[in-house]
């Protein structure tokens, strides 16, 4: 979809590691739509490269849905891309974050951002148990959620 509208893609993750730029460049064709991709861990390097703001960052564990569509932005701006995805959460355990530390359940915050617009932003869960399993559950969560916005910006341009 991205290349028969002539679309580019970047990403900006934590929590997925890799995977999601690893699913994008093994695609055929991905010189023709992937600009790239940055995996940022920690709270320095998400404001640094991304522009995440750090005092919210930081009393948040760097796991909220701003933290993700600051992602998001910063990914469009840092690779010049029409689309872009920030992923961030937690992939073994809430270790760290305030409040939610009785809650065994995996989640991450998703964003997908067009031209510096945030389009869709997701609460992520996983209910996998190995960390490998809940980083490939989120990716495949993304890249789904990701063909939706495409599929309804491709609908809404035919109409």
């Amino acid at each position: 979809m991205l290349i028969e509208n002539s679309r580019t893609l970047s990403v900006a993750e934590s929590v997925t590691s890799g995977y999601l730029q690893a699913a994008f460049s093994s695609a055929k064709d991905a010189t023709r739509f992937f600009q790239g991709g940055i995996t940022a861990y920690n709270n320095g390097q998400k404001a640094r490269h991304l522009l995440v703001e750090p005092i919210h960052a930081e009393a948040c564990d760097c796991v909220s849905e701003k933290v993700s569509s600051e992602m998001a932005t910063g990914s469009n701006r840092l690779f010049s891309s029409d689309y872009a995805i920030g992923i961030t959460g937690y992939a073994n355990g809430n270790a760290g974050q305030p409040g939610d530390t009785n809650d065994p359940t995996l989640f991450a915050f998703l964003a997908i951002a067009k031209n510096q617009e945030i389009l869709l932003t997701r609460k992520l869960f996983s209910v996998k148990t190995s960390m490998i399993d809940v980083q490939l559950d989120y990716t495949n969560q993304a890249l789904h959620h990701l063909a939706r916005v495409l599929r309804d910006a491709r609908d809404k341009s035919t109409q």
